[in-house]
């Protein structure tokens, strides 16, 4: 994901990482260069652009900064297209190393292509394709990462009831795995177990058998030959967890083990709250800023400060973007959280991949679904953007317009000024500017709102001395207007005029102050899980999810909070299969 790659610390671990770089070495001599092989089913060669091959494990790591997932594709249940992608191509692999990623984390489930029991036999058919598809990102040059995927809770999970079968398959796996990759180069690596998790059990009896498994993975792949005799092995957390108690144990058993050419996962989405919009969770606050902080200082005192290189397998915020639906997370929060994500992860020495089930990169053009979003990961790479309290103005139209204060986060960098296009906005007369305090002033937005339609009138933007522009859309609005309803538990549409504002969260509770909804544990239900609007189609969806929760003949007061800051409350009936809905 992006240029020059700072780690914290580069230390070496003792003569065995000596004695391992010396074998490394060995098995590369010959590899760089350009080179040529047959992918499976190909009837003629592709060439090889092998990448760099660094001197240590660190270092390698560091050099496939920045990374992108496959994801929803060989992982994909039961077939490669179940999951709404096409097929992946070459095409796409030169795409993503076009767009400046340096390596590709390829998941692949491999419990439908597998049999059941033993010899627990891997599908011809399907590993062939599996190296197909990874020979096409190593013949760009990328580095790969393949892993086992989705097995994890498919059967790996019931290891506490099914130990030894659990156990012999696992090894069985990736036996055929590493049979199957042992000659690609070192540019791949393996990762044992995606989010590794177990049935009924404690979070030290979870540590002792992904212990168990990680065991078993590095003795198989050593084991197998070839260039697997020195590949870089990618160990998880538990659940790829990076709470200190996940990090110790693992960073304890990579001791043990004895091996150099060792990495350490983990994943992040960030603060659960903000990642899907519950709770009240709707903005990138302190709360969600020190999750984050807090997260990268755990990984670099215990894992990077102690030469162990880190690759954060995937990331991103949880079911966002999501193209088939509204937004959980306001685009300017998500900015926000990006913009930080890369920062923390450049400083700390970790390198990051960017999970894309299909959000990201539509698959078909080849065009990126979200640009602003993507050129803020891109940008975070290699430096910091000022940001600012908020990515919009509200001028309400039934008021006179006043003028309006934003907070500047430079984030290290220096405030430039406001531009409108190619104009720039005259300091003084246009905004201004006080102790990180950014005023627009009632003639300049009286001249942006223009003839105040609703929705966005214009959008300027605050640039610094680096990094990206940010972007304010000057927006007029008026309080929203919900009309009454009545519907089914399948689900009701209540009749919206959103009037150029956006809903933010909703509020749910019953007259005795209990909490209503499937969310029971805070009044503030899950975006696009309890509720989601529809502005395209002037509506408002309470989801059958949320309409089956709610108690028989029992009043709930909902109080739906919108960007601008206007609340409309609203009140809903259930009775046994029906539903009302009423303007409060």
């Amino acid at each position: 994901m992006k240029g020059t790659h700072h780690l914290t610390d580069r230390r070496s671990r003792g003569p065995g990482r000596v004695l391992g770089l010396l074998l490394a070495l060995v098995t590369m001599i010959g590899m760089t260069g350009t080179a040529a092989f047959a992918a499976p089913d190909q009837k003629s060669s592709i060439p090889l652009r092998l990448p760099q091959l660094a001197a240590t494990p660190m270092d390698t790591v560091a050099a496939m900064q920045p990374s992108w997932n496959l994801g929803n594709t060989l992982d994909a249940i039961p077939d490669e297209t179940s999951w709404g992608n096409p097929k992946a191509t070459k095409a796409l692999f030169d795409t993503i190393k076009a767009q400046g990623f340096r390596s590709v984390r390829i998941p692949v489930t491999w419990t439908g292509h597998q049999s059941s029991t033993a010899p627990y036999t891997i599908d011809a058919t399907w590993m062939n394709r599996v190296k197909q598809v990874v020979d096409w990102a190593l013949a760009d040059g990328l580095y790969v990462v393949v892993n086992i995927h989705h097995d994890s809770w498919q059967w790996i999970a019931t290891m506490p009831t099914d130990h030894d079968n659990v156990l012999a398959r696992f090894e069985a796996s990736w036996t055929q795995i590493a049979a199957t990759f042992k000659d690609s180069p070192q540019s791949l690596l393996f990762e044992s177990n995606n989010e590794p998790q177990f049935n009924n059990t404690t979070d030290a009896q979870g540590i002792r058998y992904n212990d168990e498994l990680n065991t078993a993975f590095h003795t198989v792949v050593r084991q197998s030959g070839g260039n697997n005799a020195t590949r870089l092995l990618v160990l998880p957390t538990l659940h790829t967890n990076a709470g200190q108690i996940f990090l110790d144990a693992l960073t304890a058993h990579m001791k043990s083990l004895n091996d150099p050419n060792l990495v350490a996962t983990v994943h992040y989405y960030g603060w659960y709250p903000f990642s899907v919009n519950v709770a009240g969770g709707t903005r990138f606050d302190a709360t969600s800023q020190k999750d984050m902080t807090d997260t990268f200082t755990r990984i670099g005192n215990t894992l990077v400060s102690k030469g162990i290189p880190v690759y954060l397998g995937e990331y991103g915020l949880l079911n966002h973007p999501d193209y088939n639906h509204p937004a959980r997370v306001e685009q300017g929060e998500a900015l926000k959280y990006f913009e930080m994500f890369g920062h923390q992860a450049r400083t700390t020495g970790v390198t990051t991949a960017l999970w894309d089930a299909f959000n990201f990169l539509n698959r078909t053009t080849m065009q990126w679904r979200e640009p602003d979003l993507v050129n803020q990961i891109k940008s975070s790479w290699t430096t910091r953007s000022g940001t600012a309290s908020s990515d919009r103005v509200f001028l309400a139209k039934s008021s006179a317009i006043t003028a309006r204060t934003l907070t500047l986060n430079p984030n290290g960098t220096a405030f430039r000024g406001l531009w409108q296009g190619n104009r720039r906005l005259a300091q003084g007369r246009d905004y201004t500017v006080s102790g990180g305090r950014l005023t627009l002033t009632a003639t300049a937005l009286t001249r942006l709102v223009g003839n105040r339609a609703y929705g966005i009138n214009s959008t300027i933007e605050a640039r610094f001395s680096r990094g990206l522009p940010w972007k304010i859309h000057v927006t007029t609005y008026d309080r929203p207007v919900l009309s009454d309803a009545t519907g089914t538990t399948g689900g009701l549409t209540i009749p919206a005029r959103y009037r150029g504002d956006q809903l933010a969260t909703m509020e749910a509770t019953y007259a005795d102050g209990s909490n209503a909804g499937p969310t029971d544990w805070t009044p503030y239900q899950e975006f696009n899980e309890a509720f989601s609007p529809d502005y395209p189609g002037n509506g408002l969806l309470l989801t059958s999810k949320f309409l089956n929760s709610l108690r028989d003949n029992a009043q709930a007061t909902l109080t739906f909070h919108f960007w601008s800051g206007a609340t409309v409350t609203y009140h809903v009936t259930k009775n046994e299969g029906s539903v009302t809905g009423a303007v409060a």
